[in-house]
């Protein structure tokens, strides 16, 4: 479980990171591609990124793992590439080989590159820079646009969402498991981490690839940041310019299920009227649900979802 204790200065010092960062995406994106949840939506993106990622940038696996703990300094909260890599490589200095002794401990095949990493082999820090770059020149730099209207439209109904409902709603929204005890926020959801604020305040960012539990993560500044699943993920995320505020924010599919679901309906018959498949149905409404846009009860064997107020209220403000 996640435990994140607010002080009363805390709840007041919620903010949104102004951008997405290019190394934090790239990190996440290359966890994404190694998970097997939500396949109904990423599915598709993690074959044709398997098959896109250059030889030289699958070493990173052993560092990058699934379940998105990987090491801070290779996630550099740096606005632009050049300056993240920049920072990497800076870090050759600063680290004292713990941390990468861990990574290799967590690695899946033989992972002596990263022993010599923590050893401050030049030629390793070579190697790791040069996948880096390759990594993001095939997983995240063609989507760059996709990946920051993602970024925008989730920072936007939150900040709405904040504003009209307060930074309980805000934050309980970011993932099905998660809630409230008292002043502590909680995702109930392997495995077991806790932190305390201590008046530093939080900053929220968005990810289009991520999709597991909210991960906590320090930042330079002193504060904490909170990375979480964004509403659209990438997949969702059409070409171009979205035709109007809710497809930008929810992707055409979800919106098109948040607007049929003004009136109840079953899963299947969502699938039925719009064409896509029971799994896709499913990933669909557990996210709509857990941002609080619908409900969903049981019927008998039927599963009944409606649209809440607030997504009534999002439909109304869309058109």
């Amino acid at each position: 479980m996640l435990r994140v204790h607010f002080t009363a200065e805390d709840l007041f010092e919620v903010t949104f990171a102004p951008e997405p960062l290019p190394l934090v995406e790239l990190g996440l994106a290359l966890a994404a591609v190694q998970r097997t949840d939500v396949p109904a939506v990423f599915g598709r993106w993690r074959y044709r990124a398997l098959r896109e990622l250059p030889g030289r940038a699958r070493p990173l696996f052993d560092l990058l793992r699934p379940d998105g703990d990987n090491p801070p300094f290779v996630e550099p909260y740096a606005r632009t590439l050049d300056e993240g890599l920049a920072d990497v490589a800076a870090a050759a200095g600063r680290l004292t080989g713990e941390e990468l002794h861990r990574a290799a401990a967590r690695a899946p095949g033989s992972a002596s590159w990263l022993r010599a990493l923590g050893d401050g082999d030049r030629e390793a820090w070579t190697r790791l820079d040069g996948a880096l770059r390759s990594a993001y020149e095939a997983v995240v730099a063609p989507h760059w646009p996709r990946i920051r209207q993602s970024f925008r439209a989730d920072v936007a109904w939150r900040t709405r969402l904040l504003a009209a409902h307060g930074i309980r709603a805000c934050l309980a929204g970011l993932h099905p498991r998660a809630g409230w005890d008292g002043t502590v926020f909680e995702v109930a959801a392997p495995p077991h981490h806790e932190a305390r604020l201590g008046g530093h305040g939080l900053v929220l960012m968005p990810s289009s690839f991520w999709t597991g539990r909210p991960l906590l993560a320090g930042h330079p500044s002193g504060t904490h940041v909170l990375l979480y699943p964004a509403l659209t993920p990438l997949p969702l995320v059409g070409p171009g310019r979205a035709e109007g505020p809710l497809d930008a924010l929810l992707g055409r599919t979800r919106a098109a299920v948040l607007h049929l679901l003004v009136e109840q309906r079953t899963t299947t018959e969502v699938a039925r009227d719009l064409g896509i498949s029971l799994p896709s149905v499913s990933e669909h409404t557990r996210t709509l649900r857990a941002a609080g846009l619908i409900t969903t009860e049981r019927d008998g064997k039927a599963v009944l979802h409606s649209a809440t107020a607030l997504g009534v209220d999002l439909l109304h403000s869309g058109r």
